[in-house]
């Protein structure tokens, strides 16, 4: 698709997106190529993003500095000038303008080449902060998160299943009680706070032991709006592991993966798509929802994908085993005491995972497949490996094997990703999440 954009009375081609192609440039080779443009799949010339010198888009070249000072770490003004193709005036008043608002912090100088030392801006991790909700089907989490990302603190609950009252009554003294623990006058940087949930929260519920028609009341829920009620922030909603993907991508550690395929083992399984540098979320926001994906199981029986990736699996076998299944809910545990079970849950998880990661590597050809979870990390790395192996059993002739890596944020994906909502929106060039605040 082609877009015709006009400014001032001048008008660009561009293609989708120009922006995310200039991102998969610099995450490659740590640089951008201002003086050519890349070509897109589809055979289009895909310019880098630049900047440009019209003063009504101040705020584009704002975020799109800020964007490029988060990927690179930190930036001196001629290497944004080179990146952007703006001029170094433009540029300097961009800086001096973010370094204002304490967006962006001075480095040191540096010193021993020709000319004035060049002065490195990097993101200030207080410049901003985010609240993210993350609502499970067993447990939820709030954190309040800087401007790199970090969470500051948090709180968590665990439940049988959600009810809509619980939950609006853990956001409301959850966030006076994180947002008491930030000074005085940072408190006015929370830029917003973000929802991550399931979407259609009342299906599936046979998978919970949930009694029947308990989780009905979602049907005439909006949590966005309830939650809206009761937030001094703007809200927004985004699906958990859609959410989940947009924290691996703008927080996590991905060098040279602008295409990736991405999988979170949570209560249930799900995902979310990187295209070009950023996330995909789909039509209606629900792409990457790997639980109904069909698979085979054992005799070669006709399965969903969320029968065999899901952290309830190892639930129902922890008790039939007679044990205790508490402890998958809560983050702080490291699964001791069911180790065995666990690691023949693992094997059942990676044939589930590699038959997915054919399918879908048919459809688009990832770079690569991450995996998280909402589980310890030696698990993670051992889903990671067992996946490698089973995926050696299958003819990929015809396609190009993707390499296959653990995800880096954890247990607080779903969360962080609920806090890099009101960043997207706010912060960052690419608007591609469909988040939109109340």
């Amino acid at each position: 698709m082609i877009y015709l954009l006009t400014l001032h009375g001048a008008a660009t081609i561009l293609t989708l997106p120009a922006i995310g192609t200039a991102f998969r440039i610099y995450r490659r080779t740590g640089k951008l190529d201002t003086d050519r443009g890349s070509s897109d799949p589809n055979g289009w010339e895909t310019p880098p993003p630049r900047g440009t010198n019209q003063a009504g888009m101040r705020a584009y070249n704002e975020r799109l500095t800020l964007s490029l000072v988060r990927a690179h770490g930190s930036l001196a003004k001629a290497e944004l000038a080179r990146m952007t193709g703006l001029s170094a005036q433009t540029v300097s008043v961009i800086m001096r303008a973010l370094e204002r608002e304490e967006l962006l912090v001075r480095g040191e100088p540096i010193r021993g080449r020709i000319g004035q030392p060049s002065v490195p801006l990097s993101i200030n991790p207080e410049g901003a902060f985010f609240l993210g909700l993350k609502v499970g089907r067993r447990s939820a989490d709030l954190v309040l998160a800087d401007f790199l990302g970090r969470p500051r603190s948090r709180l968590h609950t665990s439940y049988p299943w959600p009810l809509p009252a619980q939950i609006v009554r853990f956001a409301h003294e959850g966030i006076a009680d994180l947002v008491s623990g930030l000074d005085a006058g940072l408190r006015e940087r929370i830029a917003g706070l973000g929802i991550a949930m399931p979407f259609e929260l009342w299906n599936w519920s046979e998978y919970l032991d949930v009694p029947d028609g308990e989780l009905d009341v979602w049907r005439q829920v909006d949590l966005k709006e309830e939650i809206a009620r009761i937030s001094p922030y703007p809200v927004y909603l985004q699906n958990d592991a859609t959410a989940a993907c947009a924290a691996e991508l703008v927080f996590g550690d991905h060098p040279g993966r602008p295409d990736f395929v991405y999988f979170y083992v949570g209560t249930f399984i799900g995902g979310g798509v990187v295209l070009n540098g950023g996330l995909y979320p789909g039509r209606t926001g629900k792409a990457g929802g790997f639980g109904p994906m069909p698979v085979t199981g054992q005799g070669g029986r006709r399965e969903l994908l969320i029968d065999h990736a899901s952290i309830t699996v190892l639930e129902r076998m922890v008790k039939a085993a007679g044990g205790d299944p508490s402890i998958l809910w809560d983050p702080s545990e490291d699964w001791s005491g069911i180790e065995d079970l666990a690691q023949a849950w693992v094997g059942v998880v990676a044939r589930g995972l590699a038959q997915a990661i054919v399918a879908s590597v048919s459809v688009i050809d990832f770079e690569a497949v991450v995996i998280d979870g909402s589980l310890p990390a030696r698990f993670r790395e051992a889903i990671v490996e067992a996946t490698r192996r089973e995926l050696e059993n299958f003819d990929l002739r015809g396609l190009t094997t993707p390499a296959i890596a653990a995800g880096t944020i954890g247990p607080l994906a779903r969360a962080l990703g609920a806090a890099s909502l009101p960043l997207f929106d706010k912060f960052l060039i690419d608007q591609r999440m469909p988040t939109r605040e109340r």
